[in-house]
């Protein structure tokens, strides 16, 4: 296996608000590419590109490792920011930052190793390939689907099942370079088409014990293994799937803002044919307009309600449970998503041409909610066990 000699850009002193022009600059370039992205099952090197230029692909690396270390907050303004121009470059500005973390939990020598690259890193925790244990590590095989932004990345962590010695089995992530795996582009879906998220195939690769992610340990001590880590890394304080999976409804939220705004702009110079009164002066769409807005600061209250969660887990006692992250997240995604719906079928045919505003964001939108993370059924049910003193076992 040969890793680039690339050195990792250093950028510790990028501020909230360079951070947030990047942003900026990401979600109009992407929006601009928005039909080609559509065409090719992903955005364009050019956008994942200027994600690097401006630093937002190194927001989550450790300070110890050349990162600027950014707080959630910061990371969830600058998520909605590109959220508000496109969804499928705001799915990568959301995981490929994100995945910044699975490094952090590694040996030192190890993070260093990735970091060092300078490549960006997917990852799949759906548990669906194989793993052999082997003197030093274990031997990976297996295809696994839905890996977002992998055209683009260096490194992907796959998802194995293995015994974890005490007569069960446990979830751990080996962490692959390009040269491990093979990318199948099958990615051809109703939305989020520009995130890319195809198949790849392992065929017994060996991977070391010092480059393998073990989620069930982060997710206990919230802290690497050894003492030589970063003291002030936001995500080594939260509960990890809970902190993993907080930009979905960031994205929600960012996505339901532009339809709004679109729809404003649809129905202010709107006049319909069979009485002829402009909608904006009409109780119809007044109402709409001032229901859908009402909903959207709910869903940010929620959404803010959710991070405060997570920035005082620890001084909280770690109580917190995951049911309740998992009922927060999707309700504030199931709102938005009603807020969509709410806003086509009140502008009704002429928002259905394909390519407009109100047809891709529903469409991504939609889309988000169908990920296994943002099911409102599931999540309801969760939380309602624990509220009822059961054990829900979800893991945020």
């Amino acid at each position: 296996m040969i890793y680039m000699a690339q050195q990792l850009v250093k950028q510790p002193e990028l501020t909230e608000e360079a951070l947030l022009e990047g942003a900026r600059r990401v979600g109009e370039l992407a929006e601009s590419q928005a039909k080609q992205a559509e065409e090719d099952a992903s955005v364009s090197s050019e956008v994942v590109e200027l994600m690097k230029e401006v630093g937002i692909t190194q927001m989550m690396v450790p300070k110890n490792q050349g990162g600027p270390d950014v707080s959630l907050r910061t990371f969830v303004k600058v998520l909605r920011k590109v959220a508000n121009y496109n969804v499928s470059a705001a799915w990568l500005t959301f995981l490929y930052p994100l995945h910044n973390m699975l490094p952090a939990y590694l040996p030192k020598e190890s993070q260093e190793k990735i970091y060092n690259d300078g490549g960006l890193i997917a990852d799949i925790f759906a548990a669906v390939g194989e793993a052999e244990r082997v003197e030093g590590g274990y031997r990976v095989s297996g295809k696994w689907n839905f890996v977002s932004g992998i055209n683009h990345a260096s490194w992907v962590g796959v998802g194995v099942k293995v015994d974890n010695g005490e007569g069960g089995k446990e979830v751990i992530l080996p962490m692959l370079y390009k040269d491990q795996f093979t990318i199948v582009e099958n990615w051809d879906t109703f939305g989020l088409r520009g995130s890319g998220s195809n198949q790849i195939i392992v065929e017994d690769v060996f991977v070391p014990d010092d480059m393998i992610f073990m989620p069930e340990q982060a997710e206990e001590i919230r802290r690497p293994a050894d003492d030589d880590y970063e003291k002030d890394y936001p995500l080594y304080h939260v509960p990890l799937f809970p902190a993993f999976y907080f930009g979905f409804p960031v994205m929600a939220v960012g996505a339901a803002e532009r339809m709004i705004e679109e729809f404003k702009k649809a129905t202010e110079k709107r006049v319909r044919l069979m009485d002829g009164v402009r909608e904006s002066e009409s109780p119809r769409s007044q109402r709409v307009m001032a229901e859908i807005t009402t909903e959207l600061k709910t869903a940010e209250a929620l959404l803010d309600k959710y991070i405060t969660l997570l920035e005082e887990y620890e001084e909280n006692g770690a109580e917190t449970p995951n049911s309740e992250f998992f009922a927060l997240r999707t309700k504030i995604i199931k709102t938005t998503t009603e807020i969509g719906m709410r806003i086509l079928l009140t502008l009704g045919g002429g928002a259905l041409y394909k390519g407009g505003p109100i047809e891709l964001f529903f469409r991504d939108i939609v889309s988000l909610a169908t990920h296994k993370t943002s099911l409102y059924e599931d999540s309801v049910a969760a939380y309602g066990q624990d509220l009822f003193g059961f054990d829900s076992k979800v893991r945020g």
